[in-house]
């Protein structure tokens, strides 16, 4: 398994996309989350009245132990971004044939598929140990005499993980079908960004239910909105809570099925 993790590591540290696009990450992820934070602030900071009324209403959303949540929810709108990557992983395999060489040099089939398993773990762990920081360093900054509950809500490092690895196993499995790179991240792109979200607008304006079974709105719910952007809906809010171990399985069950279909496949391709 090391082995395998550290030839991973030789190939990925050659690909300067690779850093460009960690160091966006790196950026997106501490920005959207101060931008956030600069518009409660705003609202909430005045003497007037309606400041204080909002921060009645709000809460603070940025210190423990809200923060976990709340940071996790705005993080997750750029795993586009790593997707970037892990789609790369896989097509330049194809490009520069080393797949193959892999093969021919003493892997096994299963070994090269699970040394891009690695990636996409590696690269989810990574961004979620970002996501840590960023809710560390927010929640500090923000919460006093909270330290009771600084515990709190931790399980949404947890769920974070695991939407991020089930969102960039479907990129790295668009980009295993595809194989072409700017193909894969445009589909993926397209996907992500625009078709999935035209289908959901459409069956929920229909209120079917199916909405939030599409292969990416699963792992969404994983992390519903923060509390304070259901004001006018308390009792959705518990629902979406309440739906969280369903998605769970839900996303688990697909994640593990592009794993088990990307293993199966790889073995019964021609190497070409």
């Amino acid at each position: 398994m090391l082995h395998l993790l550290y030839t991973e590591w030789l190939k990925m540290r050659k690909y300067t996309a690779f850093w460009w696009m960690m160091g966006l990450t790196a950026l997106s992820y501490p920005g959207i989350n101060y931008i956030f934070y600069n518009v409660y602030s705003q609202l909430t900071q005045q003497s007037d009245k309606a400041s204080q009324y909002a921060k009645m209403m709000l809460g603070n959303p940025f210190a423990f132990p809200e923060v976990w949540q709340t940071v996790a929810y705005f993080s997750s709108w750029f795993v586009f971004i790593p997707a970037v990557m892990v789609i790369m992983f896989i097509s330049n395999e194809y490009s520069f044939k080393t797949h193959r060489q892999n093969i021919i040099d003493g892997w096994s089939r299963n070994e090269f598929i699970t040394g891009k398993l690695l990636d996409v773990a590696a690269v989810t762990l990574i961004i979620t140990i970002l996501y840590i920081i960023v809710s560390l360093v927010t929640g500090s900054l923000n919460s006093t005499g909270a330290s009771g509950k600084f515990r709190e809500k931790t399980h949404f490092i947890g769920l974070f993980f695991l939407q991020t690895f089930a969102q960039l196993s479907i990129a790295f499995f668009i980009g295993f079908l595809l194989k072409k790179a700017f193909l894969a991240l445009g589909v993926f792109l397209f996907y992500f960004l625009i078709l999935e979200n035209i289908i959901i607008g459409l069956l929920r304006f229909k209120q079917w239910k199916i909405a939030n079974y599409l292969p990416l709105e699963i792992s969404d719910r994983l992390i519903p909105r923060p509390g304070f952007m259901y004001l006018t809906n308390a009792e959705e809010y518990r629902k979406d809570l309440d739906a969280i171990p369903l998605h769970v399985a839900l996303t688990l069950l697909l994640t593990s099925a592009i794993w088990f279909y990307v293993y199966r496949q790889f073995n019964r391709i021609d190497l070409k």
